[in-house]
């Protein structure tokens, strides 16, 4: 007796028009799921591109087109060439404006910078508590305005906590906000303050990054924590704070609220911040076309510094195999 192999029958292959049928079909099942992925992707993405044209690129191409005119609100735009430019070059109160910018990021970026690896580091080596990250967060999460009043309160020459407990302790007072020396440096330190938190949470999430298996050979081999700061901490952790460098210096050039509660450009425009001088130049003064070509310029020297940072800290490389 024969049995029957119980195995399917072999497929037979198709001929060429059932296989180019087949293939046509499932050519176009794949397109229209591309098709239907890229109108989801289009959905999603439109929000945020609405937002980016209308609050961000709009406005840039605006203010760059009326950086050329003379424009006061009032009457329209007159175009006036690098005139503006041109007054810009030779405006003293513009170069004094950078200079007192310039010496507020150094003294800012500085101690900010600092600060905040050494919170971050003891973070990251002594203890990782969440309750701890919170506090470290906290002056963050109030506004620059808030923060700009509580510490022109504090530190107020007559009636400040600040200068009551320096009184206390036999020393004279010092007029922090009201002295032309003592008034950037006061400024930089207040946003130092409320920023170092979120500045050390970023630069603790780059050592999260850094395998432990490297400080645990480091001490089998002898070195201390001095050591494995400079030769496995700082080199692992530079391109995470390249780029935090770059959004802090971006940010420090914009000091503008708390100058303006704080000072309001004094004493004797010790305190007239870039910014400041745009913002009068704008709204004070009318003068739109001077202040468009101030922002300019002031868009033009940020981009400058950031590809120079970029390039001198090699931001998009790392040294993590």
């Amino acid at each position: 007796m024969t049995i029957a192999s119980s195995s399917p029958p072999s497929r037979l292959p198709l001929s060429g028009a059932e296989g180019a049928r087949t293939k046509s079909r499932t050519g176009r099942e794949g397109a229209g799921e591309s098709r239907g992925d890229g109108r989801l992707a289009a959905v999603f993405i439109a929000p945020a591109l609405l937002g980016y044209v209308v609050f961000l690129l709009w406005p840039t191409l605006r203010g760059i087109y009326l950086s050329f005119t003379r424009f006061n609100l009032l009457t329209p735009a007159e175009w006036v060439g690098l005139d503006n430019y041109v007054r810009m070059v030779h405006d003293p109160i513009f170069w004094d404006s950078l200079t007192i910018t310039v010496v507020y990021v150094a003294i800012n970026i500085g101690v900010q910078t600092v600060s905040a690896l050494a919170i971050a580091v003891l973070l990251q080596r002594l203890t990782q508590s969440a309750v701890l990250r919170g506090v470290v967060l906290t002056p963050y999460l109030m506004s620059n305005v808030v923060a700009g009043i509580v510490w022109l309160w504090i530190l107020d020459t007559q009636l400040g906590i600040g200068n009551e407990i320096i009184a206390a302790v036999g020393a004279d007072r010092i007029p922090f906000l009201a002295d032309e020396t003592w008034a950037i440096p006061t400024i930089a330190l207040i946003n130092v303050w409320r920023h170092v938190g979120y500045t050390a949470l970023l630069l603790f999430a780059g050592l999260q990054a850094i395998p432990n298996d490297m400080y645990e050979a480091a001490k089998v081999d002898g070195a201390g924590e001095w050591r494995m700061f400079w030769r496995i901490t700082m080199p692992l952790l530079r391109p995470v704070l390249a780029v935090v460098l770059i959004m802090t210096v971006i940010g420090s050039f914009q000091v503008f609220d708390t100058v303006a509660v704080t000072t309001g450009g004094g004493p004797a425009n010790a305190t007239n911040v870039l910014q400041y001088y745009i913002y009068g130049a704008a709204f004070a003064r009318f003068q739109f076309g001077y202040a468009s070509a101030m922002s300019v310029a002031l868009l033009v020297v940020l981009s400058a510094i950031t590809v120079l940072q970029y390039r001198l800290t090699r931001a998009g490389h790392t040294d993590l195999g």
